[in-house]
């Protein structure tokens, strides 16, 4: 049976190896431009791009003729979403599986993003290696999505205030006088602000400290970050010093990501000790 994994844009995945794999793109809307979140983007240029938008900006979902062509040449299927939490992007999903019956279409809402869906993502194709069945995988991914995590650190908050994720008077202190907020995806799929740091030490420590408490042991942590390649490799300094065979990987983020994370920001996954 050919398998095949499906995500949408928010994973910053765009490519994976030894599987069959896909993605259906989100996209950023302003008055003047269409963003999509695709391998041809220039994801700096966006970034920079939408410091000088004074109006509206937005994003848009894959809809489900872009989830259906995505799944159309797979007998089975294993789709992750960015958190319906955030976007619309699982409702769509589901509304593509509802159309192919003849299909074995398995979607997951990751009530996350970023690398915690990197984490999900490669426990399926690890399942697919291994001839495990889509039953066997998909409950597999969802016992295993119990003992994974996000935090998010962001410098701006400006995009997330824009389109109502967060109160404008939150967003203001992200920036001042180097304050940095720290955060998490909850067990609803919705952004929880723990923390207001100040510089980029007390940052890193911040979210090292808050994957200790949320079970990490030295499990698999995946970093991604919007043109801040020096504090996520801090980050993985920190904790290889505690764990220096971890399984460690940093990317920087795609367009949807950059988008809300903005230039600076960190997002994070990794595993509790559950694993």
């Amino acid at each position: 049976m050919n398998i095949k994994i499906v995500s949408d844009s928010s994973s910053n995945i765009l490519a994976l190896q030894d599987v069959a794999y896909a993605t259906v793109p989100l996209k950023i809307i302003t008055a003047e431009r269409e963003y999509v979140d695709d391998a041809a983007l220039d994801v700096t240029g966006m970034v920079q791009d939408l410091k000088t938008v004074k109006g509206r900006t937005q994003t848009s979902c894959p809809n489900s003729f872009e989830w259906e062509e995505a799944f159309a040449d797979a007998d089975a299927v294993l789709a992750v979403t960015i958190t319906s939490g955030l976007s619309g992007s699982y409702a769509t999903a589901m509304q593509a599986k509802a159309g192919h019956p003849e299909k074995k279409i398995v979607v997951v809402d990751s009530l996350s993003t970023g690398p915690e869906m990197a984490l999900l993502i490669e426990r399926m194709r690890d399942g697919i290696l291994a001839e495990h069945s889509v039953e066997e995988i998909e409950a597999d991914v969802r016992n295993y999505a119990k003992h994974t995590h996000l935090l998010f650190a962001l410098k701006s908050m400006k995009n997330l205030a824009r389109n109502g994720r967060v109160k404008p008077l939150v967003a203001k202190l992200a920036g001042v006088l180097d304050i940095r907020i720290v955060g998490v995806a909850s067990e609803q799929g919705t952004l929880e602000l723990l923390h207001k740091t100040r510089g980029r030490k007390k940052m890193l420590d911040t979210i090292y400290a808050e994957m200790k408490e949320r079970g990490y042991a030295g499990g698999k942590v995946r970093i991604s970050h919007c043109l801040n390649e020096e504090a996520a490799a801090l980050l993985e300094q920190n904790i290889r010093a505690d764990h220096p065979n971890a399984d460690i990987t940093v990317v920087p983020t795609t367009a949807l990501c950059s988008y809300y994370a903005e230039e600076g920001g960190l997002l994070v996954g990794f595993e509790s000790r559950e694993q």
